[in-house]
């Protein structure tokens, strides 16, 4: 019998050989001698290389033995806004509360003054060197949240300055509309007819306009009742948004549950969170979010529930929550390290709560967040030994390339 003619080429447009993958898929162990290739975009083999097709690349890339990830995913932030609040920072370590700082007038409207004031062009300019902070640490998709503007014109140009910013640079970003963030002063004592405006004019406004990806709201004592949220998001369903929410940081309202119920893509913070709100996130797939430069910065004590997440099955990311105020964090890797340090997160579960996780959070799953066949090429390939390195060092970056995919 002749021998079987040799298998044919498989042409391909990028390939990543001697390299070790970190897939994110399940509990897979790192996988070496692997390769990795790419066409049109998207992963088209990533495993072994004894398994692989014969490749034909354009371009073929010796890894030299480098780890391979998903690109890193920061799925909370908001990192479009104007000024600075260094000086409310300084009046908490002199022992002011955060309640305290907004109830006076600053927190977050303070920035709104500040970001009502900035052009498009402006916000674009002072968000870049913190967009580049992040991508600089292997970080190919962000969300961006809205919220600092809290009237429609301001609202409108900070996510008109968000979609500029994935213009201005390689990388994806996710665009959330945060109008219930705080009250502003023209409603000062009329919460809900500025819900009224939020619901009635905004959504629908923003969102026949193409801005908005997600819909936000901050539950909380400081911000707004459930039943003011539930209209937020009843009017988000009725143009087709996802959800999302800031709660449990301050206090138990009962947010997460309310969340859940409404089927949220996540619900972020949760230092209060109870047993009941995990069991409605675990039944209806929410993510739990965790914020641990949030909770360093502000010098919580409470620490979010995380045996019990994780007893209940609820996926975990995590995410830099940068944002003038209270976590003015521009590195992933860092978020990474204070998840484990802080909240207890395994090395695992730190690297899936900025892969797989944070891909869930943002509804983007089925595109990014794991190497697999199918899934967008975007990669952060590492000058480490192991994974655990990417989570235990702080103030260090081994990254050697980011690579990112035009979706």
């Amino acid at each position: 019998m002749p021998a079987d003619p040799s298998p044919s080429p498989v042409p391909c447009d990028r390939l990543w050989r001697n390299a070790r993958l970190l897939t994110m898929m399940g509990d897979a162990p790192v996988i070496e001698n692997a390769v990795l290739a790419e066409r049109d975009g998207r992963i088209c083999y990533a495993g072994p290389a004894d398994h692989a097709p014969r490749f034909t690349p354009d371009h073929d890339v010796d890894c030299q033995g480098r780890l391979i990830t998903p690109g890193l995913i920061d799925c909370h932030t908001h990192l479009v806004h104007g000024g600075s609040r260094a000086g409310e920072w300084q009046a908490r370590l002199a022992g002011a509360s955060y309640e305290e700082i907004a109830r006076a007038g600053g927190g977050i409207l303070s920035t709104m003054n500040a970001t009502r004031q900035a052009s498009e062009a402006e916000l674009v300019a002072s968000a870049l060197p913190r967009l580049d902070a992040l991508l600089g640490e292997g970080v190919t998709t962000v969300e961006i949240k809205s919220g600092y503007g809290l009237c429609l014109a301001t609202e409108r140009r900070m996510l008109q300055a968000a979609r500029r910013l994935a213009c201005e640079r390689q990388v994806t970003v996710t665009t959330t509309f945060l109008g219930a963030h705080a009250l502003p002063p023209e409603f000062a004592g009329d919460a809900d007819g500025y819900i009224d405006l939020v619901a009635d004019v905004m959504i629908p406004a923003l969102a026949e306009e193409g801005l908005i990806d997600a819909v936000d709201a901050f539950c909380e004592g400081i911000g707004f009742s459930p039943a003011q949220i539930a209209r937020v998001f009843a009017a988000a369903a009725r143009h087709g948004l996802p959800v999302k929410l800031h709660a449990e940081q301050l206090s138990n309202l009962h947010g997460a549950a309310l969340a859940a119920r409404h089927g949220a893509l996540s619900a972020d913070h949760l230092e209060h969170l109870d047993a009941d709100g995990i069991a409605a996130m675990a039944a209806s797939g929410t993510v739990a979010t965790l914020l641990p430069g949030a909770f360093y910065f502000t010098h919580e004590t409470r620490l979010p529930p995380v045996a019990a997440l994780r007893a209940a099955g609820v996926p975990m990311a995590i995410a830099t929550d940068c944002n003038p105020g209270t976590s003015p964090l521009t590195s992933l890797l860092l978020a990474m390290n204070m998840g484990a340090t802080l909240f207890g997160l395994t090395v695992e579960e730190c690297l899936a709560g900025t892969t797989i996780n944070a891909a869930r959070a943002l509804g983007m799953a089925e595109t990014i967040g794991t190497l697999e066949p199918g899934k967008r090429c975007d990669l952060a390939i590492w000058d480490v030994e192991s994974p655990g390195d990417l989570v235990y060092r702080m103030g260090f970056n081994p990254l050697h390339a980011r690579i990112w995919s035009v979706p």
